[in-house]
């Protein structure tokens, strides 16, 4: 019986390849970005920190309120909230601030 017949079910953790993240949010550290979330909410702040997973630091962050009687339509009425992590699993968009403009969605028949 030999003692060095172990199984090679999967590879060792040395083995395994770092996946790399599609996005470079290196670039946009210490510059303003906007974020959008699951649900509708959407908020602005420069870029402190951000991980593997996507969860980000955000600081001197202006949350864009929403229009009560529609979720998904954003009012003029901001609030800040200073400091914030934000949960990558959350998160639907990330843009830069600048450049950004809004646009009418093209999708609703026009009257």
């Amino acid at each position: 019986m030999s003692s060095g017949t172990a199984s090679n079910t999967g590879a060792s953790s040395a083995d395994k390849r770092k996946k790399e993240s599609i996005l470079e949010l290196a670039r946009y550290l210490e510059k303003d970005i906007r974020v959008k979330f699951i649900g509708g909410r959407e908020c602005s702040g420069t870029l402190k920190g951000y991980d593997p997973l996507l969860n980000l630091v955000l600081d001197n962050v202006t949350e864009y309120l929403r229009d009560p009687d529609d979720p998904y339509k954003l009012t003029e009425d901001t609030r800040p909230l200073g400091l914030v992590v934000c949960r990558g699993t959350g998160i639907v968009l990330i843009c830069p601030q600048e450049g950004m403009e809004s646009i009418s969605n093209p999708f609703i028949a026009q009257e």
